[in-house]
């Protein structure tokens, strides 16, 4: 094993920051929060990274290491479907070649940490561990290679735990951070590798569980930056390009309740009960992170009261927010399991409904058609005229203030195009400035006040340091399809020519090649209730 002082073939540092956005770091330059990070942005050269539609971390990470969009690589949202069955996503969902994968094929090894969709990991010359949509204790590549590192560098956790320091905590958020940093540190003393790949996902994750919190916020950035710097110093990468999958900041506008929308107008049938969709857009660490399973439990008094409460139109998000104000949300909320919690709300009944949303970060209406849902509802000839009226219509949404509700309400051709693209929605709803929001409820009013005070924003960041990039060059307009080219042509390795994006403007001497089709893993169900309930838990569900 080498020194960590020696020499290392590092040439390309790539680091993570989800939801990384300049109206968050400017405010840490400021501070001299982040060191780190703020001689790299200003010794380098830096700009805005657009994301996609839809701005969400599971789709919008392998839209970057694949440099395809979801219509190539499969990914639109945290859910895949199987007819109106669903499951948390996860590598196999993806079905387009990720970046290290090709860097492979060509004879460069890389190590990557904790990039989110990335588990059950494949053959690659190199050394992963998964990030998010993971279960705990995940395959990876090599196998053995996590209890490696947990041997070396002690615990090592896809999500925070409570056995770690309080659940939320800023020293539990320390700790996570910390981990990452040594695990990818100790990975690149085994391998060596030519790429590496670092991602945060505390970064995000600090705005989702505790909105506006400076000193959280900060510490987390502290953290990272603290990371950063160790493993400059490690390493002693050649070039390092900082990307984030899109930017963060404040909700003040409307929550627009989409199913309820589509119900008044005829498209959309409910239900009461029943297993159903995952409706709840916030709810709280329980009994299925302590290794309970889901659904094994009998019908308590809360229960009883939480379904005559539904009928009222008492949501999951209401009966979270009541306990918080109360004081009790840990006490009662930690016990509440979320299948009793779908089983309380009125819900969509997707068989007989002729248009939905599925799911909140999918960012789009999903019509029934006939021929391709189990029981579509929409005969193929209606499609296009179906589709036509719900734009029309959608698109004419007013807030209570008068204001537009949406920047875009379009086809998913405008956003779209590829093999996989019928397994997204077929309509994108995009909220105007995404100061607005939608949510999937039902049985509720149409408009209300956002739940997240904090979410995604479109616009992340981009910063390029190093031997290999010009310095002096402006990045303008540059979008996160635009990563995997430019690790591509780092490396003198033809760009796939299907790739959605092109090389930076910080290197030159891009070259195109086609690639034979990527040869996916048989899909494979997560159908792990723990990652299930923390995405719920960030809202993402």
């Amino acid at each position: 094993m080498r020194d960590s002082t020696d020499e290392t073939d590092l040439r390309l540092l790539v680091v993570g920051l989800d939801a990384g956005c300049r109206s968050i770091l400017e405010p840490l330059f400021e501070a001299d929060e982040i060191p780190t990070l703020q001689r790299l942005f200003e010794t380098g050269t830096s700009g805005g990274l657009e994301s996609q539609i839809p701005p969400w971390t599971a789709s919008a990470w392998p839209s970057m290491y694949t440099g395809k969009n979801p219509g190539k690589h499969g990914v639109f949202d945290f859910l895949s479907f199987d007819g109106y069955d669903w499951d948390v996503v996860n590598s196999t969902h993806v079905r387009e070649r990720p970046v290290w994968e090709l860097l492979s094929e060509h004879g460069i090894s890389s190590v990557v940490v904790n990039v989110p969709v990335t588990h059950p990991p494949r053959e690659f010359d190199g050394a992963l561990i998964p990030g998010m949509t993971a279960p705990e204790d995940p395959a990876c590549h090599p196998d053995g290679i996590l209890e490696d590192v947990k041997m070396a560098r002690g615990e090592y956790h896809v999500y925070p735990q409570s056995t770690d320091a309080p659940d939320r905590s800023i020293e539990g958020y320390e700790q996570t951070i910390d981990r990452r940093g040594e695990a990818f540190r100790y990975l690149c003393r085994r391998v060596d590798p030519g790429f590496g790949f670092l991602q945060f996902q505390q970064t995000d994750t600090v705005f989702h569980e505790r909105p506006g919190d400076k000193e959280a916020i900060e510490a987390v950035y502290r953290s990272v930056d603290r990371q950063l710097a160790e493993t400059i110093e490690a390493t002693d990468p050649d070039n390092i390009l900082i990307v984030s999958d899109h930017g963060m900041g404040k909700v003040t506008g409307t929550e627009f309740r989409v199913n309820e929308f589509l119900r008044e107008r005829g498209y959309l049938e409910t239900k009461s009960g029943g297993e159903g969709m995952p409706t709840w857009s916030k709810s709280w660490e329980n009994d299925l992170l302590e290794g309970e399973d889901a659904g094994k439990h009998d019908e308590s008094v809360l229960e009883r009261v939480m379904n005559v409460a539904a009928t009222f139109g008492v949501t999951t998000q209401r009966v979270a927010s009541a306990l918080e104000t109360v004081g009790l949300k840990e006490p009662i909320g930690s016990r509440v399991p979320n299948d009793m919690i779908r089983a309380a709300s009125e819900q969509v009944d997707f068989p007989e409904s002729k248009a939905y949303i599925r799911s909140k970060s999918e960012l789009g209406v999903r019509i029934n058609l006939e021929g391709r849902e189990p029981n579509g509802q929409v005969p193929e000839s209606e499609y296009e005229t179906v589709r036509s009226e719900l734009i029309e219509q959608l698109s004419a949404v007013r807030t209570p203030g008068g204001e537009p509700m949406f920047e875009a309400v379009e086809p998913r051709e405008a956003y779209f195009d590829g093999a996989q693209i019928d397994n997204g929605p077929d309509i994108l709803t995009v909220p105007a400035a995404f100061d607005n929001a939608i949510v999937a409820d039902v049985g509720v009013e149409q408009f209300g006040e956002p739940m997240e005070s904090w979410n995604h924003k479109q616009t992340g960041v981009v910063a390029a340091a190093g031997n290999a990039f010009d310095e002096t060059a402006t990045i303008e307009g540059a979008t996160l399809f635009d990563v995997a080219p430019t690790i591509c042509t780092l490396f003198d390795v033809p760009v796939d020519t299907e790739m959605d994006g092109t090389t930076l403007p910080v290197i030159d001497g891009e070259t195109e090649a086609a690639y034979p089709a990527y040869e996916g893993d048989q899909i494979r169900a997560t159908d792990d209730a723990a990652v299930e309930d923390r995405l719920s838990d960030l809202g993402y569900l």
